[in-house]
């Protein structure tokens, strides 16, 4: 039976990801471990109120299969990613969910785990062996990796070049995991930061955990209204940054991510280097790591780890990796870090002298998002459908169907076409400067097939 998605396990906690469930993970999880000749997990949690009872089931799991616990307590999911290596992670956190819902990530090495891992412990988890003999039970103690993860996170940006001296940065942490990272790490930068949200808190009361144009107002009028060069909005985990600039508006995460990209490739001591992003990822940023001297390759939407792993198996260098406001700094570690992500960008606002000048060569067409209504059984015809059905509504188009169906006019505007892996609904993306034409036309051909 499947249980993971395209970023763990995710669910409520009365019905999916329950104690019983928490503990037969744990259990497939240690041995897993033991197989693979590690004596010891990590396991960390996010600020949920759930966690602990979680983290506790998982615990007896793990500690069952024979193999030790080091309890890290409260942190980002990087922090917990970075203290993965050499060993194997577990963390429990829903994201940006709602407070009902929690989750379990699973590392090893500091990279997430891959399709296949991921299957092995679904194996696991269907066969149900039970504990190991009494006399292999393994204990727990506890660990504190958050110091040492922001030291090495501090030590990074300083090795390459960048000085946060004099930025004004405000940094909504959302109640989540942000609060015991981001405003330390820029503060030791040499920053003047200014918090929102920063107590933790599972219920999440100050603002949905998702961080959203609409749930960062604060942030945003906050910004707008005061000195700051920056602000930075974070999801629950720390794993999801918003980038708000000094007017109070949301830049674009393709900008972002663009900006973040071109450093990288200018940076890295490569000759060919590759930037990894995903299918519905804009233009704007194959244009400036083309700039740079880089190229860009495709995987796709939420296997940024794997593909990372199968291009360094092939020898490849990869720059960076990243989706929309999630971002792997290869030169750091295999994991996602929004926290990292602030820290290098706010180096490289205060190395151009601003973030207008980091924005001026990118590209900004418009960029909209649609989606239809379809039921997942009928999905796959739809899909079947449309790679036939879209190329002949837009034959000016280059088509491909590696992930979905991605269609590039001559002018290098776009149209992604891809069935949603967590809702009933076929999404589409265009960037184009008639961008509500071409979504509008899209939206008709896909309407037609499902």
């Amino acid at each position: 039976m499947p249980h993971f998605g395209t970023a763990g396990i995710r669910g409520d906690v009365t019905e999916t990801v329950t104690p019983a469930f928490a503990l037969a993970v744990g259990r497939a999880v240690g041995f897993e471990a033991v197989d693979r000749g590690i004596e010891t997990v990590v396991l960390g949690r996010d600020g949920r109120l759930t966690g602990p009872t979680l983290a506790a089931a998982l615990t007896a799991g793990l500690t069952s299969a024979g193999v030790e616990v080091r309890r890290a307590g409260q942190l980002p999911t990087p922090a917990l990613a970075f203290a993965s290596r050499d060993r194997l992670g577990v963390m429990l956190t829903a994201s940006h969910n709602p407070p009902h819902d929690n989750g379990i990530k699973l590392f090893a090495d500091g990279i997430e785990f891959d399709g296949s891992e991921e299957r092995r412990i679904e194996e696991r988890l269907d066969a149900d062996p039970g504990p190991a003999d009494w006399d292999r039970w393994a204990g727990s103690r506890s660990t504190a990796p958050l110091e040492a993860f922001r030291d090495e996170l501090a030590a990074f940006v300083r090795d390459q070049g960048l000085d946060l001296t004099g930025l004004q940065v405000t940094v909504d942490c959302g109640n989540g995991m942000a609060a015991l990272a981001a405003p330390q790490l820029l503060t030791s930068l040499d920053a003047a930061v200014t918090t929102l949200n920063a107590n933790v808190d599972g219920r999440f009361p100050a603002r949905a955990s998702k961080p959203t144009a609409e749930s960062l107002a604060d942030l945003r009028a906050f910004v707008a209204g005061g000195p700051a060069d920056l602000g930075f909005g974070f999801d629950g985990d720390a794993d999801r940054i918003v980038v708000v600039d000094a007017n109070g508006q949301v830049v674009h995460e393709d900008t972002v991510l663009a900006i973040l990209a071109e450093h990288y490739t200018r940076t890295v001591d490569a000759a060919e280097p590759v930037v990894l992003t995903t299918p519905n990822a804009s233009s704007r940023i194959d244009e400036r790591v083309t700039a740079a001297g880089g190229s860009t390759s495709r995987v796709a939407l939420g296997y940024l780890a794997e593909g990372l792993k199968d291009a360094r198996s092939a020898g490849t260098t990869v720059a960076f990796a990243a989706e929309p406001w999630k971002h792997i700094h290869p030169t750091l570690g295999g994991w996602i870090d929004a926290v990292a992500s602030a820290a290098v960008l706010g180096g490289l606002v205060v190395d151009a002298g601003g973030l207008d000048p980091l924005r001026a060569p990118v590209t900004e067409r418009p960029y909209l998002k649609g989606e239809v209504e379809c039921p997942d059984r009928r999905k796959a015809d739809a899909m079947t459908t449309l790679e036939t059905s879209l190329p002949e509504r837009f034959p000016a188009a280059e088509s491909s169907q590696d992930h979905g169906v991605r269609l590039v006019f001559p002018d290098r505007s776009w149209i992604l076409v891809r069935p949603s892996g967590t809702e009933p609904c076929i999404r589409v993306y265009v960037e184009s400067d008639e961008a509500t034409e071409l979504l509008s036309a899209a939206t008709a051909v896909i309407e037609q097939a499902v």
